[in-house]
């Protein structure tokens, strides 16, 4: 997978991609991610990519050309391949587990970093496939909110995790609760060792070795930290 940003701060994203699992998706060559300033494709030489908004209001918002022509020259160098331009925005859709399965399974993904007071409609309107947002509040701008939808992304591409199933029971994409309960459910306790800390004991059923009882159990504890933590989940 190749992902690309368009982004006013491309110094943001020093460092999240250079760490931990990221990086060594990107070191077995299983996504490459560019950044690019936005600035590039300026209508002047000052490096002008925001105006005031039409009709008066507080801030500014980026402008139209920028990004069209930015679209333009990241689109001409590959082509025929499933890719989506994703702009990331308080007003897109809420990002979950479903929609990161869904991307991650794309060729080529463009995130553009919103900022200031958004961006141009005629963007949304014509340029994006889709708008993110990872939550009900505001941050300064899109650039954290592209560090999270590509860590939640790049984890679910084959050959990124050493074990494959590590995806599967996890919190919002436990497959087989799923379909016994219809219902996407937290994920259950986990303990290691020891077994025994300050009186603190991993529960007997895990050191039974009865694959079914553990499986119950953990299906057991997992609906009921939903149900306590997150009772919207089951209503969906």
């Amino acid at each position: 997978m190749k992902i690309d940003i368009l982004t006013l701060f491309p110094e943001m994203f020093n460092g999240p991609f250079e760490e931990s699992i990221v990086k060594r998706a990107q070191e077995k060559g299983l996504v490459k991610i560019k950044i690019h300033n936005l600035r590039n494709w300026a209508i002047d030489k000052r490096g002008t990519v925001d105006d005031r908004p039409f009709g008066g209001g507080v801030g500014m918002a980026l402008r139209v050309e920028p990004i069209h022509e930015a679209l333009q020259s990241l689109r001409s160098k590959v082509k025929n391949l499933k890719s989506k331009v994703i702009l990331l925005d308080p007003a897109g859709k809420p990002f979950n587990q479903k929609k990161a399965l869904e991307l991650s399974k794309l060729n080529r993904l463009i995130l553009i970093c919103g900022h200031y007071e958004g961006v141009d409609e005629r963007v949304r309107e014509h340029l994006v496939d889709e708008e993110i947002s990872i939550g009900d509040y505001i941050l300064t701008g899109g650039e954290l909110p592209a560090m999270v939808v590509i860590d939640t992304i790049v984890r679910l591409i084959p050959g990124v995790l050493k074990k494959p199933d590590a995806t599967l029971d996890e919190s919002f994409s436990n497959s087989k609760f799923e379909i016994r309960n219809s219902k996407l459910l937290l994920e259950y306790p986990q303990y290691t060792r020891p077994e025994n800390f300050r009186g603190w004991k991993v529960p007997g059923v895990l050191l039974s070795g009865n694959h079914k009882k553990i499986e119950e159990w953990r299906e057991k504890k997992a609906l009921e930290r939903t149900k306590k933590r997150r009772p919207d989940l089951l209503k969906s």
